[in-house]
């Protein structure tokens, strides 16, 4: 139940942070990603707002003995760089590039723009069920 409510709380508080930043709004990452038009740099505060966050999070972490919702905590490895890691982040990048959204925009965005992301979200949802029926998801 615990674990739950930290989900859904996270979930939450990410969904409000990425309204008052704007981020649901594709033309705001479309603006950043044009370089060499007219510029837009919010989503360069957002990344740097969430690595503030994040070194924070890391240090608290370190000096925790057990997570507050779990047993253990399950951190992913970091040294692991190969051809599914890169071409995933490439594709991650292509599709953010084209729909100006990435998952948590997009799930974000469903409650407001419903008809402009609905397609997106299918897609999405299409291509992670096609990862796992694959047999490379699980």
């Amino acid at each position: 139940m615990m674990r739950s409510f930290c989900a859904l709380l996270s979930g939450t508080v990410f969904g409000i942070g990425l309204a008052l930043s704007g981020m649901m709004n594709p033309l705001r990452v479309r603006g950043f990603l044009d370089i060499f038009g007219i510029w837009d740099p919010t989503l360069a505060f957002v990344m740097g707002g969430a690595v503030i966050v994040m070194a924070a999070a890391w240090m608290i972490q370190r000096r925790m003995h057990r997570p507050v919702a779990c047993e253990d905590f399950s951190l992913p490895g970091t040294r692991l760089i190969d051809g599914r890691l890169i071409a995933g982040s490439a594709l991650f990048g292509i599709g953010w590039a084209l729909a100006g959204l990435c998952p948590g925009p997009a799930i974000a965005s469903i409650a407001v723009n419903f008809a402009e992301v609905f397609v997106f979200v299918i897609a999405m949802f299409a291509g992670m069920a096609l990862f796992r029926m694959t047999g490379r998801g699980a």
